[in-house]
């Protein structure tokens, strides 16, 4: 690794929200930074999540949590900047029956518990605020900031395996997220399906999510609301009626409304790993050095600048100033 420390030349695989947050990083920090990727925008898995800040679908939880506390202290302060598409929510998190128990990371962050309404069709949940993201104008908003600092995108990309990365130089650092299954490959890389309803802006003053069977979110943002969702294992991208009708339902219940009319709907592969994210070093048989990251799962922008951080430590580079 020695000699991509000298040279300072960085190529990240990937373009979702953790390939980018690594661009970013890497970039404004001085190093020839490239992204390669075979989707980029509004194609990627990142454009098609919710987005609100919450540790969900990813493992180790001792590690996922200090990652994602990490990357909450810079949403936090990106929310005071209305170009990068944040802004803080309170989020209510909820069980239908018994009680919803606080995690112990969200006691440092101000949660407490709360009674819902009798008629309520939950029987308890705690509240939080959180980072809510505009998943559109973020992603946006990295990408500027990317080539701002110098980083270059190659789109259109298909690589067969990280062998076939071209520069013999640079370090790699594989931000492939699902489709790390085939580029490493890795089989415990598994898609976990999600589809969501995006719905016309309700009057809604928190975010609402409930984790118990069947899985129901509804995440007011400026300008719509998204509604959700599913969690099964599946490749399939196109978007299921049946499960837009039972998201309808179930938002319908909770909210107290009639079905609320559909907009669109995204269907997106959370990049879930049985083994637990991936962030570590390998040597490639050629002698290239290849930074792992990847396998978030649910919390791809929830653990994004945690984790690029601990790609930096990796690679050596300095603390963020």
């Amino acid at each position: 690794m020695d000699g991509c420390e000298t040279k300072n030349e960085v190529v990240i695989i990937g373009a979702g929200v953790a390939g980018l947050t690594c661009g970013v990083l890497f970039a404004e920090r001085g190093w020839r930074t490239t992204i390669l990727a075979r989707e980029t925008g509004g194609q990627t898995t990142s454009a098609a999540a919710a987005a609100i800040w919450f540790p969900y679908d990813a493992e180790p939880a001792e590690k996922v949590i200090a990652w994602a506390l990490a990357t909450f202290a810079v949403f936090r302060d990106l929310a005071a900047d209305q170009a990068s598409g944040f802004s803080m929510i309170e989020l209510r998190v909820c069980a239908r029956e018994g009680v919803c128990a606080i995690p112990e990371w969200a006691y440092p962050l101000g949660a407490r518990a709360f009674a819902p309404a009798p008629d309520d069709i939950f029987a308890s949940g705690y509240t939080v605020e959180v980072p809510l993201i505009d998943t559109s104008v973020y992603l946006d908003y990295l990408s500027a900031r990317f080539i701002r600092a110098g980083g270059t995108f190659i789109g259109n990309i298909h690589l067969p395996n990280l062998a076939a990365v071209e520069d013999r130089e640079a370090l790699i650092v594989n931000c492939a997220g699902i489709g790390a299954k085939l580029l490493v490959p890795d089989a415990a890389v598994e898609p976990h399906r999600g589809q969501v309803v995006i719905a016309p802006k309700v009057r809604l003053p928190h975010a609402l999510v409930c984790n118990d069977p069947p899985l129901m979110y509804a995440i007011p943002r400026r300008n719509d609301c998204v509604l959700g969702g599913t969690n099964t294992v599946s490749d399939e991208l196109a978007a299921s009626a049946d499960d837009t009708a039972r998201i309808l339902a179930e938002c319908a219940r909770a909210l107290y409304t009639p079905p609320l009319t559909v907009l669109t709907t995204r269907v997106g592969l959370r990049p879930f790993r049985r083994a637990g994210v991936r962030l570590a070093q390998e040597q490639l048989p050629d002698g290239r050095t290849v930074i792992h990251n990847y396998g978030h799962g649910g919390a791809g922008f929830t653990l994004s600048w945690g984790c690029a951080e601990a790609v930096a430590q990796v690679a050596g580079l300095g603390s963020r100033g």
